[in-house]
Protein backbone atom coordinates (compact mmCIF):
# COMPACT_ATOMS: atom_id res chain seq x y z
CA UNK A 1 0.00 0.00 0.00
CA UNK A 2 1.33 3.45 -0.98
CA UNK A 3 1.40 5.86 1.96
CA UNK A 4 -0.19 9.33 1.99
CA UNK A 5 2.60 10.38 4.35
CA UNK A 6 4.75 12.39 1.94
CA UNK A 7 7.44 14.32 3.85
CA UNK A 8 7.93 17.98 2.83
CA UNK A 9 5.15 17.79 0.25
CA UNK A 10 4.48 21.51 0.81
CA UNK A 11 8.11 22.33 -0.03
CA UNK A 12 8.05 20.51 -3.36
CA UNK A 13 7.66 22.25 -6.70
CA UNK A 14 4.30 21.78 -8.42
CA UNK A 15 5.94 19.34 -10.85
CA UNK A 16 7.31 17.26 -7.96
CA UNK A 17 3.91 17.21 -6.25
CA UNK A 18 2.21 16.04 -9.43
CA UNK A 19 4.79 13.27 -9.74
CA UNK A 20 4.15 12.19 -6.14
CA UNK A 21 0.38 12.18 -6.63
CA UNK A 22 0.81 10.32 -9.91
CA UNK A 23 2.71 7.56 -8.14
CA UNK A 24 0.17 7.40 -5.29
CA UNK A 25 -2.94 7.32 -7.51
CA UNK A 26 -1.54 5.62 -10.62
CA UNK A 27 -2.42 8.53 -12.90
CA UNK A 28 -2.03 8.07 -16.62
CA UNK A 29 -0.03 10.33 -18.94
CA UNK A 30 -3.29 11.86 -20.17
CA UNK A 31 -4.52 12.54 -16.63
CA UNK A 32 -1.22 14.23 -15.73
CA UNK A 33 -1.47 16.31 -18.90
CA UNK A 34 -4.98 17.46 -17.94
CA UNK A 35 -3.78 18.43 -14.48
CA UNK A 36 -0.97 20.54 -15.91
CA UNK A 37 -3.20 22.17 -18.52
CA UNK A 38 -5.96 22.86 -16.01
CA UNK A 39 -4.24 25.86 -14.51
CA UNK A 40 -5.44 28.79 -16.63
CA UNK A 41 -4.88 30.93 -13.53
CA UNK A 42 -1.19 30.10 -13.71
CA UNK A 43 0.63 27.68 -11.45
CA UNK A 44 2.58 30.45 -9.73
CA UNK A 45 -0.57 32.34 -8.66
CA UNK A 46 -2.41 29.16 -7.69
CA UNK A 47 0.56 28.06 -5.60
CA UNK A 48 0.42 31.37 -3.69
CA UNK A 49 -3.33 31.22 -3.06
CA UNK A 50 -3.46 27.82 -1.31
CA UNK A 51 -1.12 25.06 -0.16
CA UNK A 52 0.03 21.88 -1.90
CA UNK A 53 -1.16 22.97 -5.36
CA UNK A 54 -1.13 20.54 -8.27
CA UNK A 55 -3.50 22.43 -10.59
CA UNK A 56 -6.85 24.21 -10.61
CA UNK A 57 -10.41 22.98 -10.91
CA UNK A 58 -12.67 24.63 -13.44
CA UNK A 59 -16.39 25.40 -13.24
CA UNK A 60 -18.57 26.58 -16.10
CA UNK A 61 -18.66 30.39 -16.10
CA UNK A 62 -22.05 31.68 -17.27
CA UNK A 63 -23.97 34.93 -17.44
CA UNK A 64 -27.46 35.55 -16.04
CA UNK A 65 -29.23 38.13 -18.18
CA UNK A 66 -32.27 40.42 -17.85
CA UNK A 67 -31.53 41.81 -14.38
CA UNK A 68 -32.90 45.27 -13.64
CA UNK A 69 -31.95 46.34 -10.11
CA UNK A 70 -32.75 49.82 -8.79
CA UNK A 71 -33.26 50.94 -12.37
CA UNK A 72 -29.83 49.73 -13.52
CA UNK A 73 -29.24 46.82 -15.90
CA UNK A 74 -26.84 44.07 -14.90
CA UNK A 75 -25.25 41.02 -16.48
CA UNK A 76 -24.44 38.66 -13.61
CA UNK A 77 -21.46 36.25 -13.81
CA UNK A 78 -22.07 32.84 -12.24
CA UNK A 79 -19.63 29.95 -11.72
CA UNK A 80 -21.58 26.75 -11.13
CA UNK A 81 -21.85 23.16 -12.36
CA UNK A 82 -25.59 22.58 -11.83
CA UNK A 83 -27.82 22.69 -14.94
CA UNK A 84 -30.75 25.13 -15.18
CA UNK A 85 -29.55 27.53 -12.46
CA UNK A 86 -28.34 30.29 -14.80
CA UNK A 87 -31.32 29.85 -17.12
CA UNK A 88 -33.77 29.93 -14.22
CA UNK A 89 -32.30 33.14 -12.78
CA UNK A 90 -32.38 34.82 -16.20
CA UNK A 91 -36.01 33.80 -16.74
CA UNK A 92 -37.08 35.03 -13.29
CA UNK A 93 -35.38 38.37 -13.91
CA UNK A 94 -37.10 38.66 -17.29
CA UNK A 95 -40.52 38.15 -15.70
CA UNK A 96 -39.70 40.65 -12.95
CA UNK A 97 -38.94 43.45 -15.43
CA UNK A 98 -42.65 43.94 -16.11
CA UNK A 99 -43.09 44.79 -12.44
CA UNK A 100 -40.17 47.24 -12.39
CA UNK A 101 -37.36 44.80 -11.66
CA UNK A 102 -35.73 44.47 -8.27
CA UNK A 103 -35.64 47.16 -5.59
CA UNK A 104 -32.64 46.55 -3.36
CA UNK A 105 -30.77 48.16 -0.48
CA UNK A 106 -27.99 47.19 1.90
CA UNK A 107 -26.72 48.03 5.37
CA UNK A 108 -23.32 49.58 5.97
CA UNK A 109 -20.54 46.93 5.75
CA UNK A 110 -20.14 46.28 9.49
CA UNK A 111 -18.47 43.03 10.54
CA UNK A 112 -18.28 41.41 13.98
CA UNK A 113 -14.99 40.29 15.52
CA UNK A 114 -15.56 38.10 18.57
CA UNK A 115 -13.27 37.81 21.57
CA UNK A 116 -13.93 35.09 24.14
CA UNK A 117 -13.14 36.27 27.68
CA UNK A 118 -13.10 33.44 30.22
CA UNK A 119 -12.35 32.91 33.91
CA UNK A 120 -13.88 36.27 34.78
CA UNK A 121 -14.25 36.61 38.55
CA UNK A 122 -16.94 39.29 38.40
CA UNK A 123 -18.58 39.62 34.99
CA UNK A 124 -20.75 42.64 35.85
CA UNK A 125 -17.74 44.60 37.14
CA UNK A 126 -15.71 43.54 34.10
CA UNK A 127 -18.46 44.81 31.80
CA UNK A 128 -18.49 48.16 33.61
CA UNK A 129 -14.74 48.54 33.13
CA UNK A 130 -14.95 47.69 29.44
CA UNK A 131 -17.76 50.19 28.86
CA UNK A 132 -15.87 52.90 30.80
CA UNK A 133 -12.79 52.28 28.61
CA UNK A 134 -14.70 52.27 25.31
CA UNK A 135 -12.74 55.10 23.67
CA UNK A 136 -9.38 53.54 24.55
CA UNK A 137 -10.48 50.16 23.19
CA UNK A 138 -11.83 51.59 19.92
CA UNK A 139 -8.75 53.78 19.44
CA UNK A 140 -6.47 50.79 20.02
CA UNK A 141 -8.42 48.66 17.53
CA UNK A 142 -8.12 51.40 14.93
CA UNK A 143 -4.34 51.30 15.22
CA UNK A 144 -4.72 48.29 12.91
CA UNK A 145 -7.38 49.84 10.67
CA UNK A 146 -4.90 51.23 8.15
CA UNK A 147 -6.59 52.64 5.03
CA UNK A 148 -10.03 51.88 6.44
CA UNK A 149 -9.96 55.02 8.60
CA UNK A 150 -9.22 57.23 5.60
CA UNK A 151 -12.15 55.65 3.76
CA UNK A 152 -14.55 56.27 6.65
CA UNK A 153 -14.39 52.77 8.10
CA UNK A 154 -12.73 51.21 11.12
CA UNK A 155 -13.87 50.05 14.55
CA UNK A 156 -17.05 51.84 15.58
CA UNK A 157 -18.47 50.17 18.68
CA UNK A 158 -18.65 46.93 20.66
CA UNK A 159 -21.26 44.74 22.34
CA UNK A 160 -20.99 42.52 25.41
CA UNK A 161 -22.79 39.23 26.07
CA UNK A 162 -22.71 36.76 28.92
CA UNK A 163 -22.95 33.06 28.15
CA UNK A 164 -23.19 30.10 30.51
CA UNK A 165 -21.15 27.01 29.61
CA UNK A 166 -20.12 23.75 31.30
CA UNK A 167 -16.70 25.41 31.74
CA UNK A 168 -18.26 28.33 33.57
CA UNK A 169 -19.57 31.77 32.68
CA UNK A 170 -17.90 33.62 29.82
CA UNK A 171 -18.02 37.19 28.58
CA UNK A 172 -18.20 37.61 24.79
CA UNK A 173 -16.84 40.85 23.37
CA UNK A 174 -18.17 41.68 19.87
CA UNK A 175 -16.13 44.38 18.15
CA UNK A 176 -18.10 46.12 15.37
CA UNK A 177 -15.96 47.20 12.43
CA UNK A 178 -16.93 49.03 9.23
CA UNK A 179 -14.77 47.30 6.61
CA UNK A 180 -15.89 49.37 3.60
CA UNK A 181 -15.40 47.43 0.32
CA UNK A 182 -13.53 44.48 1.82
CA UNK A 183 -15.07 41.26 3.07
CA UNK A 184 -13.09 42.14 6.18
CA UNK A 185 -12.22 38.87 7.92
CA UNK A 186 -8.47 39.41 8.04
CA UNK A 187 -8.80 43.01 9.20
CA UNK A 188 -11.20 42.32 12.05
CA UNK A 189 -9.24 39.26 13.17
CA UNK A 190 -6.08 41.40 13.40
CA UNK A 191 -7.94 44.06 15.37
CA UNK A 192 -9.34 41.48 17.80
CA UNK A 193 -5.92 40.02 18.50
CA UNK A 194 -4.44 43.51 18.91
CA UNK A 195 -6.89 44.63 21.63
CA UNK A 196 -7.01 41.34 23.54
CA UNK A 197 -4.16 42.24 25.98
CA UNK A 198 -6.03 45.42 26.93
CA UNK A 199 -9.25 43.46 27.50
CA UNK A 200 -7.37 41.01 29.71
CA UNK A 201 -5.92 43.88 31.73
CA UNK A 202 -9.31 45.56 32.16
CA UNK A 203 -11.21 42.39 33.09
CA UNK A 204 -8.40 40.62 34.96
CA UNK A 205 -9.34 37.55 32.91
CA UNK A 206 -8.12 35.41 30.06
CA UNK A 207 -8.94 35.79 26.35
CA UNK A 208 -8.90 32.73 24.12
CA UNK A 209 -10.62 32.78 20.73
CA UNK A 210 -10.38 35.97 18.63
CA UNK A 211 -12.21 35.46 15.35
CA UNK A 212 -14.66 36.99 12.87
CA UNK A 213 -18.30 35.89 12.98
CA UNK A 214 -19.87 34.88 9.69
CA UNK A 215 -23.31 35.71 11.08
CA UNK A 216 -23.05 39.30 9.83
CA UNK A 217 -26.35 40.60 11.21
CA UNK A 218 -25.28 44.24 10.80
CA UNK A 219 -24.37 43.72 7.16
CA UNK A 220 -27.63 42.60 5.59
CA UNK A 221 -28.86 43.05 2.04
CA UNK A 222 -32.50 43.33 1.02
CA UNK A 223 -34.29 42.96 -2.28
CA UNK A 224 -37.91 43.04 -3.39
CA UNK A 225 -39.63 42.26 -6.68
CA UNK A 226 -43.15 42.15 -8.09
CA UNK A 227 -44.24 39.49 -10.55
CA UNK A 228 -47.48 40.45 -12.30
CA UNK A 229 -50.04 37.68 -12.43
CA UNK A 230 -50.84 38.34 -16.12
CA UNK A 231 -47.15 37.93 -17.00
CA UNK A 232 -46.99 34.72 -14.97
CA UNK A 233 -50.00 33.38 -16.84
CA UNK A 234 -48.62 34.29 -20.28
CA UNK A 235 -45.27 32.63 -19.50
CA UNK A 236 -46.77 29.38 -18.20
CA UNK A 237 -46.90 26.36 -20.50
CA UNK A 238 -49.38 24.63 -18.23
CA UNK A 239 -53.08 25.53 -18.46
CA UNK A 240 -53.18 27.73 -15.36
CA UNK A 241 -54.48 31.20 -14.55
CA UNK A 242 -52.27 33.89 -13.08
CA UNK A 243 -54.27 33.82 -9.86
CA UNK A 244 -53.72 30.08 -9.55
CA UNK A 245 -49.97 30.41 -10.12
CA UNK A 246 -49.70 33.13 -7.47
CA UNK A 247 -51.69 31.04 -4.98
CA UNK A 248 -49.56 27.97 -5.67
CA UNK A 249 -46.31 29.89 -5.15
CA UNK A 250 -47.55 31.34 -1.86
CA UNK A 251 -48.66 27.89 -0.70
CA UNK A 252 -45.20 26.59 -1.60
CA UNK A 253 -43.68 29.36 0.50
CA UNK A 254 -45.92 28.42 3.44
CA UNK A 255 -44.77 24.81 3.07
CA UNK A 256 -41.18 26.00 3.57
CA UNK A 257 -42.10 28.39 6.38
CA UNK A 258 -43.73 25.70 8.50
CA UNK A 259 -41.56 22.70 7.58
CA UNK A 260 -37.81 22.73 8.26
CA UNK A 261 -37.06 19.92 5.81
CA UNK A 262 -38.57 21.94 2.98
CA UNK A 263 -37.07 25.22 4.29
CA UNK A 264 -33.58 23.76 4.03
CA UNK A 265 -33.99 22.97 0.33
CA UNK A 266 -35.81 26.28 -0.22
CA UNK A 267 -32.79 28.17 1.14
CA UNK A 268 -30.33 25.92 -0.68
CA UNK A 269 -31.92 27.04 -3.95
CA UNK A 270 -31.38 30.67 -2.97
CA UNK A 271 -27.70 29.92 -2.38
CA UNK A 272 -27.41 28.31 -5.82
CA UNK A 273 -27.38 31.80 -7.25
CA UNK A 274 -25.59 33.62 -4.44
CA UNK A 275 -22.75 31.11 -4.17
CA UNK A 276 -22.30 31.01 -7.95
CA UNK A 277 -21.84 34.79 -8.01
CA UNK A 278 -19.58 34.65 -4.95
CA UNK A 279 -17.30 32.10 -6.63
CA UNK A 280 -17.20 34.12 -9.86
CA UNK A 281 -16.15 37.28 -7.99
CA UNK A 282 -13.57 35.57 -5.74
CA UNK A 283 -15.67 35.87 -2.57
CA UNK A 284 -15.90 33.32 0.25
CA UNK A 285 -19.06 31.40 -0.62
CA UNK A 286 -18.61 29.10 2.38
CA UNK A 287 -18.83 32.06 4.76
CA UNK A 288 -21.94 33.28 2.95
CA UNK A 289 -23.57 29.85 3.12
CA UNK A 290 -22.90 29.61 6.86
CA UNK A 291 -24.16 33.13 7.51
CA UNK A 292 -27.38 32.81 5.52
CA UNK A 293 -28.34 29.41 6.94
CA UNK A 294 -27.56 30.62 10.47
CA UNK A 295 -29.67 33.73 9.88
CA UNK A 296 -32.53 31.47 8.81
CA UNK A 297 -32.62 30.22 12.41
CA UNK A 298 -31.70 33.51 14.09
CA UNK A 299 -34.03 34.11 17.08
CA UNK A 300 -36.56 31.51 15.88
CA UNK A 301 -36.88 28.08 14.28
CA UNK A 302 -35.16 27.54 10.93
CA UNK A 303 -37.22 29.30 8.24
CA UNK A 304 -36.99 30.59 4.67
CA UNK A 305 -35.01 33.79 4.20
CA UNK A 306 -37.51 34.92 1.57
CA UNK A 307 -41.20 35.62 1.86
CA UNK A 308 -44.06 35.92 -0.62
CA UNK A 309 -47.47 37.57 -0.53
CA UNK A 310 -50.11 39.13 -2.79
CA UNK A 311 -50.55 42.86 -3.27
CA UNK A 312 -53.97 44.52 -3.66
CA UNK A 313 -54.05 43.70 -7.37
CA UNK A 314 -53.37 40.04 -6.72
CA UNK A 315 -49.84 40.18 -8.11
CA UNK A 316 -47.02 38.28 -6.42
CA UNK A 317 -44.50 40.13 -4.27
CA UNK A 318 -41.27 38.48 -3.14
CA UNK A 319 -38.75 39.76 -0.58
CA UNK A 320 -35.39 38.60 0.73
CA UNK A 321 -33.34 39.70 3.76
CA UNK A 322 -29.97 38.09 4.38
CA UNK A 323 -26.51 38.83 5.79
CA UNK A 324 -24.00 39.18 2.95
CA UNK A 325 -20.38 39.87 3.85
CA UNK A 326 -18.81 40.35 0.43
CA UNK A 327 -15.95 42.38 -0.93
CA UNK A 328 -14.69 43.93 -4.14
CA UNK A 329 -11.08 44.29 -2.94
CA UNK A 330 -8.49 42.12 -1.22
CA UNK A 331 -7.68 38.42 -1.04
CA UNK A 332 -8.32 36.18 -4.03
CA UNK A 333 -10.47 38.92 -5.58
CA UNK A 334 -7.32 40.78 -6.62
CA UNK A 335 -5.23 37.66 -7.25
CA UNK A 336 -7.62 35.93 -9.63
CA UNK A 337 -7.95 37.73 -12.99
CA UNK A 338 -11.27 35.99 -13.70
CA UNK A 339 -12.72 37.52 -10.52
CA UNK A 340 -11.63 40.92 -11.80
CA UNK A 341 -13.31 40.24 -15.14
CA UNK A 342 -16.48 39.19 -13.33
CA UNK A 343 -16.53 42.46 -11.37
CA UNK A 344 -15.95 44.41 -14.57
CA UNK A 345 -18.91 42.66 -16.20
CA UNK A 346 -21.05 43.46 -13.16
CA UNK A 347 -20.04 47.14 -13.19
CA UNK A 348 -20.50 47.40 -9.42
CA UNK A 349 -18.90 50.34 -7.65
CA UNK A 350 -18.85 49.01 -4.08
CA UNK A 351 -19.28 45.98 -1.86
CA UNK A 352 -22.72 47.31 -0.88
CA UNK A 353 -23.80 47.33 -4.52
CA UNK A 354 -22.45 43.81 -5.00
CA UNK A 355 -24.47 42.61 -1.99
CA UNK A 356 -27.64 44.16 -3.45
CA UNK A 357 -27.06 42.38 -6.75
CA UNK A 358 -26.37 39.15 -4.87
CA UNK A 359 -29.58 39.41 -2.82
CA UNK A 360 -31.60 40.11 -5.97
CA UNK A 361 -30.05 37.09 -7.66
CA UNK A 362 -30.93 34.92 -4.66
CA UNK A 363 -34.53 36.12 -4.75
CA UNK A 364 -34.74 35.47 -8.50
CA UNK A 365 -33.34 31.98 -8.06
CA UNK A 366 -35.86 31.22 -5.34
CA UNK A 367 -38.82 32.57 -7.31
CA UNK A 368 -37.79 30.52 -10.35
CA UNK A 369 -37.75 27.30 -8.33
CA UNK A 370 -41.09 28.04 -6.66
CA UNK A 371 -42.69 28.96 -9.97
CA UNK A 372 -41.41 25.78 -11.62
CA UNK A 373 -42.77 23.58 -8.84
CA UNK A 374 -46.05 25.50 -8.79
CA UNK A 375 -46.58 25.01 -12.53
CA UNK A 376 -44.79 22.54 -14.83
CA UNK A 377 -42.72 20.86 -12.12
CA UNK A 378 -39.07 21.31 -11.18
CA UNK A 379 -37.79 18.55 -13.46
CA UNK A 380 -39.28 20.05 -16.63
CA UNK A 381 -36.36 22.39 -17.29
CA UNK A 382 -33.76 20.75 -15.11
CA UNK A 383 -33.85 17.35 -16.82
CA UNK A 384 -33.89 18.90 -20.29
CA UNK A 385 -30.53 20.48 -19.48
CA UNK A 386 -29.26 17.50 -17.51
CA UNK A 387 -29.90 15.31 -20.55
CA UNK A 388 -26.99 17.06 -22.28
CA UNK A 389 -24.61 15.92 -19.54
CA UNK A 390 -25.83 12.36 -19.93
CA UNK A 391 -25.36 12.59 -23.71
CA UNK A 392 -21.75 13.73 -23.23
CA UNK A 393 -21.14 10.92 -20.72
CA UNK A 394 -22.38 8.48 -23.37
CA UNK A 395 -19.77 9.79 -25.84
CA UNK A 396 -21.85 12.21 -27.92
CA UNK A 397 -19.96 15.01 -29.67
CA UNK A 398 -20.93 18.18 -31.53
CA UNK A 399 -24.46 18.06 -32.96
CA UNK A 400 -24.92 14.59 -31.51
CA UNK A 401 -25.24 16.03 -28.00
CA UNK A 402 -28.47 17.92 -28.70
CA UNK A 403 -29.93 15.02 -30.71
CA UNK A 404 -29.28 12.50 -27.93
CA UNK A 405 -30.48 14.92 -25.25
CA UNK A 406 -33.72 15.64 -27.12
CA UNK A 407 -34.44 11.91 -27.47
CA UNK A 408 -33.70 11.25 -23.80
CA UNK A 409 -36.09 14.01 -22.78
CA UNK A 410 -38.78 12.91 -25.23
CA UNK A 411 -38.70 9.34 -23.93
CA UNK A 412 -38.22 10.41 -20.27
CA UNK A 413 -35.47 7.84 -19.90
CA UNK A 414 -32.29 9.48 -18.64
CA UNK A 415 -30.02 6.48 -18.11
CA UNK A 416 -26.50 6.49 -19.53
CA UNK A 417 -27.09 3.09 -21.14
CA UNK A 418 -30.13 4.39 -23.01
CA UNK A 419 -28.11 7.39 -24.16
CA UNK A 420 -25.49 5.03 -25.64
CA UNK A 421 -28.21 3.14 -27.52
CA UNK A 422 -29.60 6.37 -28.96
CA UNK A 423 -26.10 7.44 -29.98
CA UNK A 424 -25.53 4.17 -31.83
CA UNK A 425 -28.77 4.68 -33.77
CA UNK A 426 -27.81 8.24 -34.68
CA UNK A 427 -24.41 7.15 -35.97
CA UNK A 428 -25.81 4.37 -38.18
Amino acid sequence: MVSSRIPSFHKMTVEERIAAVREFAGLSDEEVRLLKQSCKLGMEKANIMIENVIGTFELPFGIATNFLINGKDYLIPMAIEEPSVVAAASFAAKLARAGGGFKARADEPVMIAQIQIRRVKNIDKAMEKLIASKKDIIDMANEKAGLLLELGGGAKDFELRKINTPSGNMLIFNLLVDVRDAMGANTVNTMAEHISPLLEELTQADTLFKIVSNLAIYRKAYSKALWRKDVLEESCKADMSGDEIVENIIDGYYFAYYDQFRATTHNKGIMNGISALAIATGNDFRALEAGVHSYAAYKHEYRPVTKYYKNKKGDLVGEIEIPLAVGTVGGSIKTNPLAQIALKILKVKSAKELSMVMASLGLAQNFAALRAMATEGIQHGHMRLHARNIAIMAGAKGDEIEKVAAKLYEEKNFSAEHAKEILKDIRK
